[in-house]
Order: structure tokens, then C-alpha cells, then sequence
């Protein structure tokens, strides 16, 4: 995992709103501490080893709310019996990164006015997960899910950053609760080796300023894909692997050139954070968008698909090592097929 150590933390903001901005005032993410390695997936007697691992999507381990003797019994045969044997609900990791979130911009759950969710894995069809949070926290606002699949994150900013300041109120939530490993079929090794369980959360104004903002944002769909990455109701996760990689790769390399179209060029070099897929295709964006290694910031190789919070958490790792000044190209590709992007400008001063 690319670090940032060279740089300093981030320095108090005195920045000004402007149109379409959405300050981020922080940012906080969850992992649970059960862990699967390529130790333990070998042991499932399924087919894979390190090096079939490895070579394929580059992931050593990954977090599950799932006990790891379950999986050994059952290989999650049945997905509906997943939730009794979880360490954690999704309201409780959802949780747990939007404490840490709100600790960073220096706010108490009375000050959100807003929660918005959204993912590939809600425990329930209904409510909604931001409820779920929300009741949690101890938050009493309004709360609603905005859900794009791997994509959400993307998807709920962009949103965000469409809606009138004067119509949101001052601190909104976004959380993003993946604890997808439930509905992993662990006897099917193509995706018992890419999905672990990850939560982010973001605090964010388009009223507030703060040193780290999303001044730019795309959001693109094609509904005639959406039969090519499911989780039906109940199920295990389903995808057409190699339609979907290529997919992943080419739309990321386009919205890249997308984004970065509007960087700054006085401000060098910027940093990318892609969908956390697996570290093989993020490898190969990489190379076909230009992408230095020294500046891609990943976390999947030891944490592995954490769905739409995956992104948002590589920036939460980083996000007390932040550099002082810089731009960040965040790309997501998800189900649906839907693919979007953020351009975020930390430290700007006008």
C-alpha cells in the first residue's frame, strides 16, 4: 500500500464556498478483525493457493463480519444464515467509521442534519441502512439511501454536490456499510478470493468550508449491463468475471482522462485512488492511464474488495498524511453498470 509519510498533515482551512463545492471536513473507516488469507481460502480445499491467488488479483487477505468457523463448516452454503453468525450488524461498523469520521471534522452526532447510505450489501430491504446508522449514532435527522452498487460513493457526492447549499443542511453523513462477505458463495473460489468487509464514512458541507473539498464529479450509466454483476435477493454474489474486468479497466482509464481533464496543472502531479477490485486491474489502469506507482494509493491487497466503501477507505488511511496541497483522481466502477468519479482539491486557498 503506496504511502504518504513525506507529507504533512492537513493545515486549518480558510477557504471560502464556491459554487458546487463539497467540503470534506473528514472521513473515517472500519474494518472488522476476523481475517481470511490466501492461508485460510487454501485450507477451504476449493481450488486456489498463494500463487493461483496472487497471480490473479494480487489480494492477501481481506476483513469478515462472518465467524471464520462458520465458513470452514458450511463454506456459506446458505446466505440467509449469515446474519447469526456475523460479529457485527451493518448499523454497527457503519457505525464505528462515522465515529471516527466525526471525530476528525470536529462534530457530535447532534450536529448532522443529514444521513445518506448506500452499498451492495444492506441487511435489509428495508428500511433504509441510513436509518439503521443513524439510530446508532443517536442521530435524529433525516436519513435515506442513495445506492449505486460499488459506485455509491461517487454517485451519493455527485448528488450532493447538485443540491442547492441552502437546501442541505450544515454537516450531512455518507456512510457506505460493505459486508458483502455474507453473501460470498465460499465454495466458488473466482469470488470467495476478492470480497472482504469494509465501512466508510465522510462528514460534508457545501455550507462549511474545509482544506479538502470535491470540486469536480462525474456519474455514468449503461442499465443494458446490469445482469452482469448481481446479488439477487438472498443469493450469493454473481458476475461474468472477465466482461466485468474489462469493463472496470476501460471505464476507469476513461473517467481518469475525464477528471483529470479539469487538475490544475500548477499543482503537479495528482494522486489516484481506483475502485479496489482487485490490485491486478488496478495495476493494469495504472499503466494504460499514465499513473505513476508512487502515486496510486491502494489498500485491496490487504483488505480486498470492500465494494463502495473500498475507495473512500484508502482515503481515510491516508487522511492524516495527507499532503499539504494536492489533487486526488478518486474513479469507482460498480453494478448496474454504472462508473463515476471525483476530482478532490486539498489544501487550495482560493
Amino acid at each position: 500500500m503506496t504511502q504518504l509519510q513525506r507529507f504533512q498533515p492537513l493545515k486549518t482551512s480558510r477557504h471560502a464556498p464556491l459554487a458546487g463545492d463539497l467540503f470534506i471536513h473528514g472521513i473515517g473507516h472500519f474494518h472488522p478483525e476476523n481475517r481470511i488469507d490466501n492461508a485460510f481460502l487454501t485450507g477451504l480445499n476449493i481450488g486456489t493457493d498463494e500463487a493461483w491467488i496472487m497471480e490473479r488479483v494480487g489480494i492477501r487477505s481481506r476483513r469478515t463480519v462472518l465467524a471464520l468457523d462458520y465458513i470452514v463448516r458450511t463454506r456459506n452454503e446458505h446466505p440467509a444464515d449469515s446474519a447469526r453468525w456475523s460479529v457485527y450488524t451493518n448499523a454497527e461498523t457503519g457505525a464505528r467509521a462515522a465515529r471516527l469520521a466525526m471525530e476528525r471534522a470536529g462534530v457530535t452526532p447532534s450536529q448532522i442534519g443529514l444521513v445518506v447510505a448506500g452499498g451492495c450489501s444492506p441487511q435489509y430491504s428495508i428500511p433504509a441502512e441510513a436509518c439503521l446508522v443513524a439510530a446508532e449514532l443517536g442521530i435524529s435527522a433525516p436519513a435515506y439511501d442513495i445506492t449505486s452498487a460499488c459506485s455509491s460513493f461517487a454517485v451519493q457526492m455527485h448528488h450532493l454536490r447538485g443540491m442547492r447549499p441552502e437546501a442541505l443542511p450544515d454537516y450531512v453523513l455518507v456512510v457506505n456499510v460493505e459486508n458483502t462477505t455474507r453473501t460470498v458463495n465460499y465454495s466458488d473460489r473466482r469470488s470467495a478470493v476478492l470480497w472482504g468487509d469494509g465501512s466508510s464514512a465522510a462528514v460534508v458541507s457545501a455550507r462549511v468550508p474545509a482544506p479538502v473539498r470535491v470540486r469536480h464529479s462525474v456519474v455514468h450509466s449503461d442499465p443494458a449491463g446490469w445482469n452482469k454483476v448481481v446479488i439477487p435477493a438472498g443469493g450469493h454474489f454473481i458476475q461474468e468475471g472477465p466482461a466485468v474486468q474489462g469493463f472496470a479497466i476501460r471505464k476507469s482509464v476513461a473517467t481518469l482522462h475525464e477528471l483529470t481533464a479539469h487538475a490544475d496543472p500548477a499543482r503537479g502531479a495528482w494522486w489516484f485512488i481506483g475502485h479496489q477490485a482487485n490490485l491486478m486491474m488496478l495495476n493494469t489502469v495504472c499503466q494504460r492511464a499514465g499513473v505513476d506507482p508512487s502515486r496510486h494509493l491502494f489498500n485491496v491487497d490487504e483488505f480486498g474488495n470492500c465494494g463502495a466503501a473500498g475507495a473512500p477507505c484508502v482515503l481515510s488511511q491516508h487522511w492524516d498524511t495527507l499532503p499539504a496541497e494536492a489533487e486526488i483522481a478518486l474513479v469507482v466502477v460498480g453494478s448496474g453498470l454504472t462508473w463515476g468519479g471525483l476530482l478532490i482539491d486539498v489544501g487550495r486557498s482560493s
